[in-house]
């Protein structure tokens, strides 16, 4: 193992946005068990850092693949393409009017119904997004469209959370 491995060469997965989950998680608790400290008690100092190291290194890895958001903005990254979220808020009209719109009707929203069929909205639109971010990537390679995507992304993420925050205000 190296330590200056992207993440997939670390995990033994192809550099693409489709991942199968499950061997994702059984790849962790493959490296977790060599890699954990605890099987290193034993050894230098030197050697209980590194495996310290490692088990930090394969955590922090296994989260930014196991999120298809993460992941997607890791892949744009490691191919030119940074999402930079916090200085590139560009997105295209229709998406910023449907944002608006969605905006619009939570606020309005009055009815627990309402509020979970606007919930269902965002779900098939995140659905869609992410959809279309493994089009771009895996398909298109197409990584400065797959960051507008994984921005697109980011807001809709955000919404979801507005979402759940009125769901809880309505006793749900």
């Amino acid at each position: 193992m190296n330590l200056q491995s992207d993440d997939f060469e670390l995990f033994g997965v192809p550099r693409r946005f489709v991942q199968d989950r499950s061997e994702l998680d059984a790849r962790w608790k493959e490296l977790q068990r060599e890699a954990h400290p605890d099987r290193h008690t034993s050894g230098s100092a030197a050697v209980q850092r590194q495996a310290m190291q490692w088990s930090v290194r394969i955590n922090e890895g296994y989260q930014r693949i196991k999120d298809p958001l993460r992941r997607a903005a890791y892949l744009c990254e490691l191919h030119g393409a940074p999402v930079r979220a916090e200085d590139n808020t560009a997105m295209p009209g229709e998406f910023l009017m449907q944002q608006m719109e969605w905006r619009e009707a939570l606020e309005e929203a009055d009815q627990l119904a309402q509020v979970q069929a606007l919930e269902n909205e965002v779900h098939q639109a995140r659905r869609a997004a992410l959809e279309r971010c493994a089009e771009l990537i895996d398909q298109q390679q197409d990584f400065a469209g797959a960051a507008r995507q994984v921005r697109a992304l980011m807001f809709i993420a955000r919404f979801a959370i507005d979402i759940e925050r009125r769901l809880e205000q309505l006793g749900q």
